[in-house]
């Protein structure tokens, strides 16, 4: 009974917080929404930021099984991590939360929604560096810094992705792959 209770209120919580967004989802809709009352939310979570928080880290945990499940250690490294990146930002882009998410974490800059920013980012550029240690490991890369080259995958995605589509066409997933590979892993020098 108390599992119910608490898997109503984490579903009401996550469709109230992508309508409306942290800062306007209260307690008092979570609670009308899981058709329970606002005391019992408190018995489950301290508060708006504790249940947020629920919510957010299963939904990284969502994002990584994503990504697992696209790794194929068969397919060059290259392919393997635009594979991985891909699918965790589609599935970023496909979720109504992770859009509110990210949405008003650069309209309105709330705290709470800021820090699930960077957890998202720092668990898919801890998820890339063990990947291209990995890598290292086997002499299919270059020895390189790990984490740094994990964040600039990362960025480079997030450019093409997003930021291009702002004022371009969107790129596919075969364009996506083959200026991955000719900047991240060719180089640009003949």
């Amino acid at each position: 009974m108390n599992f119910d209770r608490r898997q109503a209120i984490l579903e009401a919580a996550t469709k109230s917080f992508s309508q409306f967004g942290f800062k306007a989802t209260t307690m008092d809709q979570v609670a009308k929404m899981a058709n329970v009352g606002k005391g019992t939310i408190y018995t489950f979570f301290k508060s708006k930021e504790e249940l947020f928080d629920e919510i957010t880290i299963s939904l990284l945990s969502k994002m990584k099984e994503e990504a697992n499940r696209i790794f194929d250690p068969k397919r060059p490294f290259f392919e393997n991590v635009h594979r991985a990146l891909y699918r965790m930002l589609e599935y970023r882009k496909k979720h109504q939360l992770m859009i509110k998410i990210f949405q008003e974490s650069q309209e309105l800059g709330t705290p709470a929604v800021q820090e699930v920013v960077k957890k998202v980012e720092q668990m898919i550029i801890q998820y890339i560096k063990e990947k291209i240690t990995a890598a290292m490991a086997k002499g299919e890369i270059q020895p390189c810094n790990p984490e740094i080259t994990a964040f600039v995958m990362l960025k480079f995605y997030i450019a093409l992705i997003f930021d291009w589509e702002k004022r371009h066409k969107p790129l596919d997933k075969e364009e996506i792959a083959e200026l991955f590979e000719l900047y991240l892993f060719k180089g640009l020098s003949t």
